[in-house]
């Protein structure tokens, strides 16, 4: 995914009225599977354009979008990858990722 590509992609949510997020790793610390700058365009049915590393990480995230759209408010969140059931079995970085999601079209 180009830069240019995404940014068409959120030109044409806009022109086409359409609500959805855009997530951007702000920093990160540590081992994550995507660097700072990375984004996600979030669609209200789930669907996504982008990534900023898949698994349960961009899942929350994906999550925490829902709520940007429903109430128009950007917010800021921690994506943790030090701990839980995927870390204990090798299957995810070890860092932490701060993600800014914004609302598009509120």
């Amino acid at each position: 995914m180009s830069t240019l590509e995404f940014f068409e992609k959120v030109m044409s949510i806009r022109e086409n009225g359409i609500r959805a997020a855009v997530a951007t790793i702000i920093r990160t610390k540590g081992s994550t599977p995507r660097e700072t700058g990375a984004k996600m365009l979030i669609y209200p049915d789930g669907k996504i354009f982008g990534t900023i590393g898949g698994g349960c990480g961009e899942g929350e995230v994906i999550e925490k979008a829902f709520a940007v759209m429903e109430k128009g408010i950007p917010l800021q969140h921690q994506v943790d990858l030090t701990e839980g059931l995927m870390y204990e079995d090798g299957g995810i970085c070890g860092g932490i990722m701060d993600v800014f999601i914004e609302p598009v079209n509120q």
